[in-house]
């Protein structure tokens, strides 16, 4: 095998192609698989000399036998989906286009052509699910009124979870990832009904909240407090910034009490509530401040064993929170209870700073003696890694 001609074959076939001439590259292509035999990369340059012939048919066959020799590669897959859209429109591309974004090297990797073919990619496999989306929505119009509200959105997201507008939400525990909870953004209030004795305390909670804004606003810390050196990652803008604050009533399964013996009465409510026990873990009770036009960013918390509570409290306009697909808007007077161990994120677009009440309770699917079971589990992981 004579494979230093070949190289010279195959490296002409490919100059031929750049300058524009595929009949030329052909007949390269042809010496060069006579002298040693078909390569991937005579397979590919032959496939790209039949497309710039206009023969899509034809590159669209020696694509497929690039891939029956390398299943996963990107380019070859990527222009697959280029022949199918010349061939047969974007619906037909559409499936081979999102498989091949699925294993896309990392764009900062690719020449601008390359990432301008991506970008194109995802601008038709976003089409293609937008449209299903609409055509699948209108076929099942005329039955939308026969579902109560929440089961209509959880519906409304899983069928654009089908159609692919939408990815799954899924739990991303940080610290404890237990089996077999359900992953709920936003959880249904009839699981919680202290939940009206919270709220309808908001005005006491918002007289003691003032109080301490008014006399010790210094003492809420930035709740993002990385180390120097350490990788902050999206938590830049944040770190020890003052745009994102806190006052902690509970933290880590122990009581502020420099804090809680200055709003009495909250703390007396948050006891009277089921809120996650366990011995130096939990609970964690904490007035969350957000100043103006202030975002943060995607996140997920520490177990799934436990969700979060919020209690709005200083609202003074617009502002947002996202748990997966869902997102809400806070309105005051109303809490809810969601899994942090989702992907969220919140924003303050209003003027002046919000502040909410935050705090954690247990996973309502739980039993009794797994709450247990799970905080002695947590102790001992603690206790080993500390003796190491």
């Amino acid at each position: 095998m004579n494979t230093g001609g070949q190289d010279e074959l195959l490296r002409r076939a490919a100059e031929a192609i750049a300058r524009r001439d595929p009949a030329g590259a052909l007949h390269l292509l042809d010496q060069a698989d006579a002298l040693g035999g078909r390569s991937h990369n005579s397979i590919l340059n032959r496939a790209l000399a039949l497309r710039l012939l206009g023969d899509f048919h034809g590159s669209l066959a020696v694509l497929d036998d690039a891939l029956s020799m390398q299943p996963y590669d990107f380019v070859a897959l990527l222009a697959k989906a280029a022949m199918l859209e010349k061939l047969a429109g974007e619906r037909a591309a559409a499936e081979t286009y999102r498989n091949a974004l699925k294993i896309a090297p990392p764009r900062a990797q690719c020449p601008p052509a390359l990432a301008a073919q991506m970008d194109h990619a995802d601008g038709l496999v976003r089409r293609q699910a937008e449209a299903l989306r609409d055509h699948m929505r209108a076929a099942v119009s005329s039955l939308r009124g026969d579902l109560d509200a929440a089961s209509l959105d959880r519906f409304d997201e899983g069928l654009e979870i089908y159609a692919g507008v939408k990815t799954p939400p899924k739990q991303e525990p940080i610290l404890l990832n237990y089996p077999r909870l359900p992953a709920i953004p936003f959880y249904d209030r009839a699981l919680f009904p202290w939940l009206e004795t919270l709220e309808a305390a908001t005005p006491v909670i918002q007289q003691e909240l003032t109080a301490l804004l008014e006399a010790s606003f210094d003492d809420f810390a930035p709740y993002i407090a990385y180390p120097k050196g350490a990788p902050v990652n999206q938590w830049g803008e944040l770190n020890h910034s003052r745009k994102w604050t806190s006052l902690w009533l509970w933290k880590d399964g122990v009581k502020q009490t420099s804090v809680t013996d200055r709003c009495p009465q909250t703390a007396a409510l948050l006891e009277s509530l089921p809120m996650a026990h366990q011995d130096g873990f939990a609970p964690t009770a904490v007035f969350s401040a957000l100043q103006p036009h202030t975002h943060i960013p995607a996140h997920t918390g520490s177990a799934n064993t436990r969700l979060l509570c919020h209690l709005p409290l200083i609202l003074p306009g617009p502002a947002r929170f996202r748990v997966g697909n869902t997102t809400r808007d806070w309105e005051m007077g109303q809490a809810w209870v969601f899994d942090d161990t989702i992907e969220h994120e919140a924003w303050n677009d209003a003027d002046q700073m919000r502040v909410i009440l935050i705090f954690d309770v247990w996973n309502p699917w739980l039993s009794d003696g797994e709450k247990a079971l799970i905080t002695t589990m947590m102790k001992a992981q603690r206790e080993f890694m500390a003796g190491r």
